[in-house]
């Protein structure tokens, strides 16, 4: 008979299944292994079709059960339900060759998820505070990035564009060098870098710094982008960029970049409404008539 191992109730119900799933038999392995990897479907699932995707019998799937401290297969149910309504971030498995499309579909899902209420946690509210500040006080807001972190900074310039700001984004590494060494004070840069390593970027920023502008840094948690700015909103994302180009990663700094946007609105006040108001306006003849 196996010993039964010592379950928590609540939110660290999936942690722990998934550090006591190496004590478990083999085929109990499997149905935990399985569980794991959809544990919202497990919700919707009955004991034999659990049983039927792990390859197992259902008195396995019981005893799995019971060897986690559960007094059966409802009793499991019940703690998991209770970890998936209480946990601060979404389980994610990595997508596999054999996935099918819905499978592959629900993971990238859930790690974005996961990532954006991992973030959400990480970001001080007294540096987003402070990066509002210097938002909304700018005489001129550029936005530096490469790669990927480029499009970012191209989705931030249009966000601070239809909020009255001056705004640019380069995503050369010759041009944004140029253009910040015609900075003045008063003026603050957006640099973003999921890495916060780039040379390229950190000579820009440093140039930028000598200019007498203030910076602004979406980037890892401790980079050395991280060391040089004024204000950095650092986060801390676990993405394998060895096999794909980050996704996750991008996705967060496009939230902490609306963000930012969303306050520097809130300082605005109701004379930003009348300016949205004329620019929708503006946008109404370009538009398929009775689509507008």
């Amino acid at each position: 008979m196996n010993a039964v191992i010592n379950a928590p109730i609540g939110g660290g119900w999936l942690k722990f299944l998934a550090s006591a799933r190496e004590r478990l038999p083999a085929a109990e392995r499997r149905v935990a292994d399985l569980l794991l990897e959809r544990p919202h479907e497990l919700l919707s699932l009955s004991l034999s079709s659990v049983a039927q995707q792990a390859q197992v019998s259902e008195p396995t799937v019981i005893r799995c059960c019971r060897s986690l401290g559960c007094s059966g297969f409802a009793d499991f149910k019940l703690r998991m339900a209770q970890s998936l309504a209480s946990s601060p971030q979404f389980v994610h498995a990595d997508v596999r060759p054999g996935d099918s499309v819905a499978e592959m579909a629900a993971k990238v899902f859930g790690k974005a998820a996961s990532t954006l209420l991992q973030v959400r946690s990480q970001l001080d509210p007294t540096r987003l505070e402070a990066a509002i500040d210097l938002l909304a006080k700018a005489r001129r807001v550029e936005c530096y990035g490469l790669g990927s972190s480029g499009i970012v900074a191209a989705d931030a310039q249009h966000k601070f564009f239809r909020l009255g700001l001056p705004a640019a984004a380069y995503s050369d590494a010759h041009v944004h060098g140029m253009a910040a060494t015609m900075l003045r004070p008063g003026d603050v840069v957006v640099a973003i870098s999921a890495s916060g390593r780039t040379v390229d970027l950190l000579s820009s920023v440093d140039l930028a710094r000598e200019s007498g502008a203030e910076v602004i840094g979406i980037t890892a948690l401790g980079s050395p982008l991280a060391q040089r700015c004024n204000v950095s909103l650092e986060m801390l994302i676990d993405e394998d960029t060895d096999i794909y180009t980050p996704m996750t990663t991008r996705l967060a700094q496009l939230a902490v970049v609306d963000v930012l946007a969303v306050g520097v609105a809130l300082r605005q006040g109701p004379e930003l409404l009348l300016r949205l108001q004329r620019a929708k306006e503006s946008l109404r003849s370009k538009r398929v008539r009775g689509f507008e």
